[in-house]
């Protein structure tokens, strides 16, 4: 299963899209949200916690957690920075626990916070660049220099600005992350279970690149595009239709593909960058090597 997110105000979004596929070749298919035109981010959290297939691969297109490794904190300076992920995603939910529709408006806003990221309107916080930031679109996590390496232009998720920022996307799926209250093992946080589903975090972009085409073309809005994607990793068409397909809907169904390709290698479990440390507070992408 892929899941596109979205981090946007409101309760309803035409930037969530969910596909999911089984084992074999068949093409992956878009799933509905339960009762509406558009996915809420609480519809989301209500089909993992109640209505997902067993034995799934979860992919979310969100960073599960924030820049450590680089500065040995979430929150350099700061007396209240979480010492890892997971208190990191508490601390989002609590912060924001009066914010409508698991958004994060209040933590950006923070009065402490709001110094380490860059948000609208020219606010660039003070402790937005850190003198260990390698790059100037900010602090970025080990799975995100992988992933330059591989080609892709990452950013930092302390940045809220610009159609590439996915600060606002990851700080939402934090919200949504810790709700799963341990129901769901989170992928490297948790340990990858022996059998069973679990969630990790993806990078469409990643996918599409395996899918031939580039980082700087990885966004697809046509049905012949998606479904020579489709074909290229292994699967059968997901229609005959031409025309037009929201990017959205096309990231999650070629996603949703790869993950059935790239499962089942071992090393993309296992990245040499990776320490039991790591794993416990940025996390990885999978598929980042």
């Amino acid at each position: 299963m892929a899941i596109d997110w979205s981090g946007a105000v409101g309760e309803r979004h035409k930037g969530i899209a969910v596909a999911l596929c089984a084992a074999g070749h068949d093409a992956p298919r878009l799933i509905a949200p339960p009762c509406h035109a558009r996915w809420s981010r609480a519809d989301v959290l209500d089909l993992l916690l109640h209505r997902l297939p067993p034995d799934t691969l979860v992919g979310m297109d969100l960073g599960i957690s924030l820049p450590f490794a680089d500065a040995g904190a979430f929150f350099p300076g700061w007396a209240h920075s979480p010492l890892d992920a997971r208190a990191l995603w508490a601390l989002v939910d609590t912060v924001c626990a009066a914010d409508p529709h698991l958004s994060a408006t209040s933590f950006v806003d923070h009065v402490d916070l709001s110094a380490y990221f860059r948000r609208h309107g020219g606010r660039e916080g003070a402790l937005f660049h850190h003198p260990g930031a390698a790059h100037k679109r900010g602090r970025m996590r080990v799975a995100e220099a992988a992933q330059a390496r591989m080609g892709c232009r990452p950013y930092s998720n302390f940045n809220l600005v610009g159609a590439a920022q996915v600060g606002k996307s990851s700080l939402t799926g934090m919200r949504l992350l810790h709700r799963l209250d341990g129901a769901l093992p989170v992928w490297p946080i948790d340990p990858l279970p022996v059998s069973g589903s679990v969630v990790t975090e993806i990078y469409t972009t990643l996918a599409a690149m395996e899918a031939g085409r580039t980082a700087g073309r990885a966004k697809m809005t046509d049905w012949a595009a998606v479904n020579t994607a489709l074909n290229t990793l292994g699967s059968h068409a997901a229609t005959l239709e031409t025309g037009p397909i929201d990017d959205h809907s096309a990231d999650a169904l070629v996603t949703a593909a790869w993950l059935r390709v790239a499962a089942p290698r071992q090393a993309l479990w296992n990245p040499a960058e990776l320490t039991p440390k790591l794993a416990a507070t940025e996390g990885w992408t999978f598929g980042a090597t």
